[in-house]
Formats: structure tokens, C-alpha cells, sequence
């Protein structure tokens, strides 16, 4: 028992903090394919959700991202993000809104698939 204890001590002592991760490339990098990654399913959920224009939501939802994105670049009311380097902030504001897109696209497309294919009755 103390040893399990200890171990899970032992593994959260040895997290990098924020601002050893803001200066480590390859966590950055990391973290912008994940955001990414993260948006493109929410394009996905937005027009799945979506009843009609799924490609116009998921723009949206992608657009309102970015602008969340900027409040916190711009305002920085989290201090880990003066850390971070700016470009891992534009890219993924780039990103964001194509990411999105993508999403619904895919989404789109299965459904269009799906009603499509004859009923095997």
C-alpha cells in the first residue's frame, strides 16, 4: 500500500511543469497535432449534430475556437501561456477552422454514405 502511494508521488514529482513544456518543441508540437486532432472531432460532433448547412456549423464552432484561442494569446489569463512561443499559437489558429471543416466533412460524407446503401431486407 505505502508503496503504491509512493510511486504515484514518485510520478506526478517528476511532471514537467508548464513552462518546461512551453519550451520543449516536441510537446509543442505534440499538443498542436492534439488540439488539432481535438477540432477536427468537434467538426465531426457539430455536424453530426447539426440538422442542415453541418459544413457552415462546424466553420463556426471552428471560428468561435479561434477567437477563444486569441482571448487567451492576447489576454493571457492563464500565466503557463506567456510561456508558450507564438507559433505554436498561430499555428493553430490556422489550423482551427480547417480542422473543423474536415470534421463535418467526414461527417457528411458517412452519412451520405449510409443513406445510400440499399436495405438488405
Amino acid at each position: 500500500m505505502i508503496r503504491s502511494i509512493l510511486a504515484v508521488i514518485a510520478g506526478i514529482v517528476v511532471l514537467p511543469n508548464a513552462a518546461a513544456l512551453a519550451g520543449n518543441s516536441q510537446a509543442r508540437l505534440f499538443m498542436l497535432v492534439y488540439t488539432t486532432f481535438a477540432i477536427v472531432v468537434g467538426g465531426y460532433v457539430t455536424a453530426w449534430s447539426a440538422r442542415r448547412s453541418q459544413l457552415t456549423h462546424a466553420a463556426i464552432m471552428g471560428a468561435i475556437e479561434v477567437a477563444f484561442t486569441l482571448y487567451v494569446m492576447i489576454a493571457a489569463p492563464f500565466p503557463e501561456a506567456h510561456s508558450a512561443p507564438r507559433w505554436t499559437w498561430i499555428a493553430g489558429i490556422i489550423l482551427m477552422i480547417p480542422a473543423a471543416y474536415l470534421g463535418a466533412a467526414i461527417q457528411v460524407k458517412q452519412a451520405s454514405q449510409t443513406t445510400m446503401q440499399p436495405s438488405s431486407n
